[in-house]
């Protein structure tokens, strides 16, 4: 796991559950498994399941050679792509993710964010900081509010679904974009299945949910953005790369679009980014995922799956290697 995320992924609880499940120490945490000092070394060569968390070194051929008997990798966070080696698929060791918890916090975010898009309130915080007066707000805002607005979801993924999910109780009108998805699986969703021009061009809110992958990369771009109604927004808690950057920046610095922005590309803007000082853009660092109290819920989903295995059944949030290509 990496530095202090264990501390944090369990608390006593836990470590009185885990103890129940298994024989392991849980405060022996591991950070470096292709030098481990010795503690390690002898708890790899006895392990039989890995449980990991962000931060994980990968698991090459000669980590696993080092770890003759493990079976399973329990991993409490969402991707494994930047863990799992092909030398794990190769050994057939099974996998579970703890990916369909760690899309709750993101799908309730978004749902924030979606509400207050819609209501205008950055807008209108904005405003009320500047002017310090009464003010006929009704008269400026008449074209917010969240009744019979349309909402775009890019991605029908845990959290793409997710969303929708949270959104139906709303008065709100959504549109989904997957290539992946067909028109009976869209009914099912309750939403309209639309190609991403339509999406873009029809939307008030349009909220990115795909995974990140080559094909993927800039899956937003001067065109699509300029699809978008003057005074819609784009919110964005799924990878930077899957906007054009450069494509995106004039849109806001001309106030023509407005967004929410959890991730960007680069990762970290630099300290000169007008991202920071747009009015029209809320920006935060990478939080919508589990933080806090909320990680856990990814514990507990991790210990699920430990006692599922413990118990001899199989895994109820399995990871297939057939299925990454399409994941994130």
């Amino acid at each position: 796991m990496g530095p202090g995320v264990a501390e944090r992924l369990l608390d006593a609880r836990h470590h009185t559950r885990l103890a129940a499940l298994a024989r392991t120490d849980s405060r022996l945490v591991a950070h470096d498994l292709a030098a481990p000092p010795p503690a390690v070394a002898a708890a790899l060569a006895d392990a039989e399941v890995l449980l990991t968390c962000w931060g994980v070194p990968p698991l090459t051929a000669s980590v696993l050679a080092a770890a003759p008997r493990l079976r399973a990798v329990v991993h409490a966070a969402g991707s494994v792509k930047h863990h799992l080696t092909d030398a794990c698929w190769e050994r057939g060791i099974a996998v579970s993710s703890a990916a369909a918890a760690n899309a709750l916090p993101v799908a309730e975010y978004t749902l924030a964010a979606i509400l207050m898009a819609n209501k205008r309130v950055l807008h209108s915080a904005h405003r009320y900081r500047g002017l310090r007066t009464g003010h006929d707000w009704h008269q400026e805002l008449a074209g917010a509010g969240n009744y019979r607005r349309t909402v775009g979801v890019i991605g029908a993924s845990r959290i793409g679904r997710r969303v929708v999910e949270l959104l139906r109780p709303f008065a709100l009108d959504v549109l989904l974009y997957d290539p992946y998805l067909d028109a009976a699986e869209a009914a099912r969703l309750g939403v309209r299945l639309v190609p991403l021009a339509a999406l873009c061009a029809g939307s008030d809110v349009v909220t990115v949910h795909a995974p990140q992958l080559p094909a993927t990369r800039h899956l937003l771009g001067a065109r699509e953005l300029a699809l978008m109604p003057d005074g819609a927004t784009l919110v964005n808690t799924a990878r930077g790369s899957l906007v054009d950057a450069a494509a995106l920046l004039p849109e806001l610095v001309s106030g023509r679009l407005s967004a929410v922005l959890d991730v960007t590309e680069p990762d970290l803007p630099p300290p000169d980014s007008p991202l920071y000082e747009l009015p029209n853009v809320l920006l935060t660092p990478h939080i919508a995922g589990s933080m806090g109290t909320e990680l856990h819920r990814l514990a507990d989903s991790a210990l699920d799956e430990l006692a599922r295995y413990a118990g001899g059944l199989p895994f109820t949030d399995p990871v297939r290697p057939e299925h990454l290509g399409r994941s994130a």
